[in-house]
């Protein structure tokens, strides 16, 4: 990438260290107010009372704040706040970084009006999170979709994951597209799926766009080489990081990352420190969307975390995740004595070095002797072990810097008992069959929309049986949750394929939201 970011570990010091006594700054001051004889005549309503909450609450209580003397306005910061952010931009290497209380979703909404007008197209992964999709129709754009290729995992036996965007995807689709108005892509996926975010970035800016990349779940990304780098630093323009997915934050905070990229010659990207040249993405509109989207009263215990978070990533992140990578490979090899089980990874065929992320666990069980949501209900029920997710053929785990050994431990011992248990038993042969690809990433053609999510929220609407429905357009969004990524979309005409999918989705008991009861909304004719 040339001039555009140092490697790990080296380039620039860090305007902050632990050496200066201030990280984690604002989670030190909220517990040096807590502690001191300053009486609350302003919200919140519980004054910080112990009383008015139960249990291991009480102590969250008293850190909890409005906007007071000496605790800044994370909508106009310019005193601790705004350290806070800097600090957060030094970690990751951002030109300008925001606390998130409303979580990925609301940088997500921000990061897409600030780059797009009312009407404007936009280009995305069909894979995007349902937070896209609702940017799309409140900003009443047109989506143009990139599909990402499946990844079927060794010997066919089908994962049958959403894999990542590739660059000649993105490059054939604006030469086809050249109005778009941005670019956005989700990298990681899910799954743990990266894309190559920098050659993507610099296709994207030639065409003189912004690239936005919802890498919610890569937070922890470029704190450690044996891990992907962080998109923040392969010429993304806006990045969103969920902090809480995968490291040790609390649930809804979240950070957006703001830079200003230069494309030179052939293509290289330079970070243009001076702010000089055109700007891809302005940071007043982002900081103008930050301001409606977020709430107006930031919890400060929310942002109190982030700070935590960020103090222990600085001061103890690297030793975490090689503690982390050490567990993995431990528990791989043990699950390499598995006659069934089977863990995905970048190994697999198609899945090129680098671009897997070590903090997701896919787990599944060939020749179809057990379901994705069977393993789960059994991990769940009989081993009391909670996974993120279950999917037609496989589980979700999301493992962080924060796991035990003890935790590994278990996860690994209950599954060679169920594979134990499967020895054994007979099979008819293949009992899931691969129906729609992955959540949200249909293995065929992206159905074409009859109209777009905007006109479909505001047409007349009825309620049919899904099994009826082939045909129909669809009224509302239908996905598999989590991770909420949109199987059919506002606007679109089910197919048949489409459908049989969905029957067979609630025949496996899988969380498929847009459909109740049998019932699904349609377009009225």
């Amino acid at each position: 990438m040339g001039e555009a970011w140092e490697s790990y570990g080296k380039g620039r010091e860090p305007k902050y260290s632990i050496r200066d006594g201030i990280v984690a700054e604002l989670y030190r001051e909220l517990e040096k107010y807590r502690s001191a004889d300053y009486y609350p005549f302003h919200m919140p309503g519980h004054k910080r009372c112990a009383g008015a909450a139960n249990g291991a609450l009480s102590s969250g209580y008293g850190l909890d704040i409005t906007e007071i003397d000496g605790f800044d306005n994370l909508h106009q910061a310019q005193g601790i706040l705004r350290r806070e952010q800097e600090r957060a931009a030094e970690l990751y290497g951002a030109a300008q970084s925001y606390y998130l209380v409303n979580g990925s979703t609301c940088g997500i909404l921000s990061a897409v009006f600030a780059v797009t007008k009312r009407g404007d197209k936009i280009l995305m992964g069909r894979n995007c999170h349902k937070s896209v999709y609702h940017a799309v129709y409140l900003r009443e754009l047109e989506a143009v979709y990139l599909l990402p290729e499946v990844l079927d995992g060794k010997d066919g036996w089908g994962f049958g994951i959403a894999g990542g965007i590739e660059p000649a995807a993105v490059e054939k689709a604006l030469k086809a597209n050249p109005d778009c108005a941005a670019v956005i892509i989700t990298s990681p996926t899910y799954e743990g799926v990266v894309s190559d975010v920098e050659k993507i970035a610099c296709i994207v800016h030639s065409y003189g766009i912004p690239l936005i990349v919802d890498e919610a779940h890569g937070a922890h990304f470029g704190f450690h080489e044996a891990y992907p780098v962080s998109s923040v630093r392969q010429g993304a323009d806006l990045v969103i990081h969920s902090v809480h997915k995968t490291l040790p934050a609390m649930t809804q905070s979240a950070l957006l990352h703001w830079n200003h990229w230069n494309v030179g010659s052939a293509g290289h990207l330079s970070r243009n420190r001076d702010g000089a040249g055109q700007c891809l993405a302005d940071r007043r509109r982002v900081e103008r969307y930050l301001r409606i989207f977020q709430t107006s009263s930031p919890s400060y215990v929310l942002m109190a975390s982030v700070s935590s978070c960020m103090e222990i990533v600085q001061r103890e992140g690297r030793e975490r995740l090689d503690r982390l990578l050490e567990y993995r490979n431990d528990f791989v090899q043990r699950i390499g004595k598995c006659h069934y089980v089977k863990i995905f990874g970048e190994e697999e065929p198609g899945q090129p070095a680098g671009r897997y992320d070590p903090c997701k666990l896919v787990i599944g069980i060939a020749d179809g002797r057990m379901t994705g949501q069977e393993l789960y209900d059994v991990l769940l029920e009989r081993y009391h072990l909670q996974m993120e997710m279950a999917a037609g053929s496989y589980v979700l785990a999301i493992v962080t810097m924060m796991d035990t050994e003890e935790g590994w431990n278990r996860l690994a011992d209950a599954l060679l008992e169920i594979d134990d248990g499967l020895f054994n038993q007979k099979t008819d042969g293949q009992r899931i069959r691969d129906w729609y690809g992955p959540r949200g990433c249909g293995r065929r053609q992206i159905p074409q929309p009859a109209m777009t999510i905007a006109e479909a929220y505001e047409a007349r609407q009825e309620t049919v049986a899904l099994a009826d429905s082939t045909g129909r357009i669809a009224a509302e969004f239908i996905n598999l949750y989590p991770p909420g990524i949109p199987l059919a979309v506002p606007g679109e005409r089910l197919t048949e394929e489409m459908v049989e999918a969905f029957l067979e989705y609630e025949k496996l008991q899988l969380r498929v939201q847009g459909v109740e009861n049998g019932l699904v909304r349609v377009i009225k004719v």
